[in-house]
């Protein structure tokens, strides 16, 4: 007995200091199916144009060639051995009235201008910048160079509480980017103002439409300008990453998957990853709104350097970004990475909203505000 004792001791010390783990562990799962409930809730249906290089236009994860490379992929698109099942990454806030989720579409190439053509003609107009801009004819070639490796674009979809559970709620704002601008959209019905265009939604799935090569997202409207000789896939979730290339062709609609920004591409943004990141910037620090048992506080996150825009050596360098890193060339007085840390804050600015609008979050990971 005198030796069974201490370990039986020993026993219950390890189980009582591992108990908080486990409920940690517990809190942090249940916080993820939150997450995903409400991702797959809103989740967009997006009709993608096909180009004459419809391999560069599918929907895929950064990973598809079984790396984290940026500076590959470019090359690896006409790999047929790399497989382009489709994947969407996301990201969840929610507030005490509303819902925020970023939708972020990764391409392996941007091939604007053709795919020897535009990385040609973009290097062209970087040169002609380098030595003084006179060759540039658009004066836009720091924002929306013709071609590029990599490229990542999507959407913010805002809906308004109807109590705690995501299916009563209904989408109020839709705001997609397209070549470093972001356009304002709200379903029939919603409160917007006069200068938001409209955007339909089936259940609570807004449509959207990807350009072929350069893969803007806007709002779909079914016109003549938005038909593609070579066709358009339609990708809708479907909680598994289908093949658009299955059965030995291209398939009319294909079935993505939701990936997590949070537990993917920002892990290793934070990390500084060399072989992902070509770019780091300096956010510094971040005030927002946290939701409290008595009343809404101030507070501060430091955002810090991270990872800010992909490694890519084809045409333009360094030229796509992860949603952290979008931007609207028309509010460059905001500060960088503003639309996605704080969702929030900037829709009810752009919709002009009062203090019925709450801005106070009950989930922020990237904040730092979780479930407990």
């Amino acid at each position: 007995m005198r030796g069974t004792l201490p370990l039986l001791t020993l026993a219950a010390l390890l189980l009582l200091c591992t108990r908080p783990d486990v409920r940690a562990q517990k809190a942090a799962r249940a916080g993820v199916a939150r997450e995903r409930q409400v991702a797959a809730r809103f989740a967009p249906v997006f009709r993608q144009a096909l180009g004459d290089h419809p391999r560069a236009d599918y929907v895929t994860r950064f990973d598809f060639d079984g790396d984290w490379r940026g500076d590959n992929n470019w090359q690896n698109t006409d790999d047929p051995k790399f497989r382009l099942r489709a994947y969407v990454y996301f990201a969840v806030s929610e507030t005490q009235t509303h819902f925020y989720v970023h939708y972020a579409l990764f391409h392996p190439r941007d091939y604007k201008g053709g795919t020897a053509a535009g990385p040609l003609l973009s290097d062209a107009i970087r040169e002609g910048v380098r030595r003084g801009g006179q060759y540039d004819p658009t004066g836009l070639s720091s924002e929306a160079v013709l071609a590029h490796e990599n490229d990542m674009e999507g959407c913010l979809v805002v809906a308004e509480k109807d109590g705690e559970d995501p299916a009563r709620a209904r989408v109020i704002l839709v705001e997609t980017l397209a070549h470093d601008r972001f356009h304002k959209y709200a379903p029939e019905g919603a409160e917007a103002p006069a200068s938001f265009e409209r955007v339909r939604v089936e259940g609570q799935s807004p449509l959207l439409f990807v350009e072929a090569k350069g893969h803007g997202v806007l709002a779909y409207e079914g016109g003549d300008r938005q038909e593609s000789k070579r066709g358009t896939l339609v990708y809708g979730f479907a909680g598994r990453a289908e093949d658009p290339e299955a059965s030995g062709g291209e398939k009319e609609s294909v079935g993505y998957e939701l990936l997590p920004l949070y537990d993917t591409l920002w892990r290793r943004a934070l990390a500084g990853s060399k072989e992902t990141f070509g770019e780091v910037f300096d956010f510094g620090s971040l005030s927002f709104q946290a939701a409290g048992a008595k009343a809404p506080s101030g507070r501060t996150k430091r955002l810090g350097r991270l990872g800010t825009a992909f490694l890519g050596k084809f045409g333009a360098p360094n030229a796509a970004r992860p949603p952290w890193g979008w931007f609207d060339r028309a509010e460059r007085e905001r500060p960088r990475g503003e639309w996605f840390f704080d969702p929030a804050a900037t829709a009810k600015r752009h919709l002009g909203r009062g203090a019925e609008f709450s801005t106070a979050y009950v989930y922020a990971p990237f904040l730092g505000i979780f479930r407990r």
